[in-house]
């Protein structure tokens, strides 16, 4: 994808332990959704360290599969992890596919990343054959996705700073109307939306807040800029209100929107 994400995410590690470990959960429930046939060519745009891409090798039986993304750091990491596939550094708004070449192409919450998504979009449209299947998920940020959604309200309240760095106000596209909308320019057809939600438990607070003091991603490199005064007000607080079991575990509830076109017959 564009150099955006190698920016934010750059730290496969960092990247695991932040968002990773959910992502793992979610993949699953959208490769179910999608119902794919067995023997098709694939593409994964935005790749990262390979986990949708490792799913689609053992799961759906692909005669192909291909892995982009514009981090270097995690498509070495995935070449190690897939055999299978064949890993490229690529833009993900400039694929050097040719058109009509691929049967399924997807991207696992990539597209809020991107600096122009209906330029992405029309690229994946390009690439995919006639008959085939575009399709991606994305957090829902401004809504079911708690981990994020925590952490700014709270964050807001001790820095109005916070608003720029929060995906819920900066990324519209990852909400259904918006993501249909999108689909449909790129005269993608018979456009489905779905929810895909899943539990994230952490086994305590440190389990919790740790990962936002590794500067990957969009609310981690924002609490690594604070002073230290601020930073500990909003811990403090989050340690207050978060639904804490009596062995301190964590329970919060993550959710994504999977959504699928076709390109026209």
């Amino acid at each position: 994808m564009p150099g955006k994400k190698s920016d934010l995410w750059g730290n496969a590690d960092a990247y695991e332990n932040y968002m990773g470990r959910w992502s793992k959960k979610v993949a699953p429930l959208f490769l179910q959704w999608l119902d794919a046939s067995g023997n098709k060519s694939w593409i994964d745009i935005g790749c990262g360290t390979g986990g949708l891409t490792e799913l689609i090798a053992n799961t759906c039986e692909p005669d192909s599969i291909i892995g982009v993304d514009m981090a270097e750091g995690f498509i070495e990491i995935a070449r190690d992890r897939v055999k299978e596939a064949d890993f490229r550094i690529e833009s993900a708004d400039k694929l050097s596919l040719p058109n009509d070449s691929v049967d399924y192409v997807v991207s696992a919450l990539m597209l809020n990343f991107v600096p122009d998504a209906q330029l992405v979009l029309n690229e994946m449209a390009r690439v995919t054959r006639p008959g085939g299947i575009v399709a991606l998920y994305v957090w829902d940020y401004a809504g079911h996705m708690q981990i994020m959604r925590n952490f700014f309200d709270t964050a807001i309240l001790f820095d109005e700073r916070s608003a720029d760095f929060d995906d819920g106000k900066n990324a519209p596209i990852c909400r259904p109307t918006p993501l249909k909308n999108a689909f449909e320019s790129a005269d993608l057809v018979d456009v489905s939306v779905n929810a895909l939600d899943i539990p994230i438990a952490f086994k305590n607070f440190d389990d919790y807040w740790n990962p936002f003091l590794r500067g990957v991603g969009s609310a981690p490199k924002y609490c690594v800029s604070l002073d230290e005064s601020i930073q500990d007000k909003i811990k403090n607080s989050l340690q207050e209100k978060l639904p804490t079991g009596p062995d301190g575990e964590i329970l919060l509830a993550a959710r994504a929107w999977a959504i699928k076109g076709m390109v026209a017959k």
